[in-house]
């Protein structure tokens, strides 16, 4: 059964505050999520942050469900509900992550992540598509300006070793396989949130925690399988300490990201939630260049590469009847920007 949501403009402005808080902080939560991510597997693998971070998620979940008096509820869960939140788990947390930290080891953080907000494009897609909610010109707008901001952002270089430095402290990205990596996780990201909004829609936030702690068990479920495979079993218990320890700051974060993201979805329309994810852009720039300088690229070109896709992300998030009521616009104009898909 497709389920309408409910359009951006209808919901209660105290709604709206809640939602866009929520939103905010969870996009903070997944900056610091990649950056940790991003130091573990400098020298640590994909495999082995799958196996730290997936199942800490269910710890996290649980904890929080448990602490807020939701976890009594899990039963009464509606089975449909459940099902698409395990889907979300599959989805999100094995394939979109997975794909995502092999991304980050190739490239970078600052490299991928605007191909990785990508998932806003697909996200509103699915939205118009599925959930029926309205796409205006704006927002069409706003997408086309987080891909021209993913495309600005591949064209910096990488500058060489200066003079007398050892080329090794120099980080060189392997961009094929990030971007490759990189596109592949979006479209993973971009899909789950909608299966997201379809399971917690005109919910109370405590459902998303539930939510959250389904898609978990379930995508720990699959991570587990992994084990079976001796070459797999192998390469996860040869993870070290140091390595161990950043990637349960990553699921840490990661896990405190997701129960925000889901909370927030449950109240608030996925047209307004996403666009303010996109602040995690910001955020990264901000929190690479303390935790990671040499292991990351940094420049002019990708900080205009990423003041694009964020402006897109505006764009997509600014109600058009706002402008208009502000504005003095030609009716010809507003006519257009009138205009919704």
């Amino acid at each position: 059964m497709i389920l309408r949501a409910t359009n951006a403009a209808g919901f209660k402005r105290g709604t709206s505050l809640l939602g866009a808080t929520l939103a905010l902080l969870s996009a903070a939560s997944f900056a610091l999520n990649t950056v940790t991510a991003r130091r573990g597997v400098v020298t640590g693998t994909p495999s082995q942050a799958m196996a730290v971070s997936v199942p800490l998620g269910v710890v996290c979940f649980a904890l929080a469900a448990t602490v807020m008096g939701d976890i009594g509820r899990l039963r009464s869960f509606p089975p449909a509900a459940m099902a698409w939140m395990a889907g979300v788990g599959v989805v999100h947390f094995v394939v979109g992550r997975y794909c995502n930290y092999r991304a980050t080891k190739a490239a970078g953080a600052n490299l991928v992540s605007t191909v990785l907000h990508l998932q806003v494009v697909a996200t509103l897609t699915l939205a118009v598509v599925v959930l029926h909610e309205p796409c205006t010109v704006l927002q069409m707008i706003g997408g086309a300006m987080i891909i021209a901001g993913s495309i600005i952002t591949h064209q910096q270089r990488v500058h060489p070793a200066p003079s007398g430095a050892d080329a090794g402290d120099v980080f060189v990205p392997h961009r094929l396989a990030g971007y490759c990596f990189a596109t592949l996780a979006a479209l993973a990201y971009g899909t789950s949130p909608i299966m997201a909004r379809i399971a917690l829609a005109d919910s109370a936030p405590g459902q998303g925690l539930l939510g959250g702690l389904i898609a978990y068990i379930a995508a720990t479920a699959v991570v587990s399988l992994a084990l079976l495979w001796r070459t797999s079993r192998q390469n996860i218990l040869a993870l070290n300490h140091e390595n161990g320890r950043w990637f349960f700051y990553s699921g840490l974060f990661v896990a405190i990201a997701q129960g925000l993201f889901f909370a927030a979805v449950s109240i608030a329309p996925i047209m307004f939630v996403m666009p303010l994810l996109q602040m995690s852009l910001v955020f990264l720039l901000i929190l690479s260049r303390w935790f990671n300088p040499h292991h990351e690229v940094f420049g002019r070109v990708v900080i205009l590469g990423v003041a694009t896709s964020i402006a897109g992300a505006l764009s997509v998030s600014i109600s058009t009847e706002s402008i208009l009521g502000t504005l003095t616009i030609p009716d010809p104009l507003a006519g257009v920007l009138r205009w919704r898909l």
